[in-house]
């Protein structure tokens, strides 16, 4: 099955590693580096032209979405289970 992460873009849900709220999570010191030196790298793919609310991160890369954890986490059990 496949997790939708915003406008045109799914990935295997089996692939996906983690889900980070990035306005909890998102002001942490670590994340803010880890962020800083993906975006730098080209390990990170920005979905949309608005405010990124979540990171999913998988085997291959990085995405940052305007969709919220809570949302993509409810996909991503949905996407598991069915």
């Amino acid at each position: 099955m496949f997790l939708h992460i915003g406008e045109d873009v799914v990935v295997p849900a089996e692939d996906v590693i983690m889900i980070l709220d990035l306005r909890t999570a998102g002001t942490a010191e670590a994340t803010r580096e880890f962020l800083e030196i993906s975006r730098d790298e080209g390990f990170l793919v920005e979905i949309g032209q608005g405010e990124h609310k979540a990171l999913v991160l998988t085997s291959e890369r990085g995405y940052l979405t305007p969709i919220s954890s809570l949302t993509l986490a409810g996909r991503s059990k949905a996407s598991l289970v069915g």
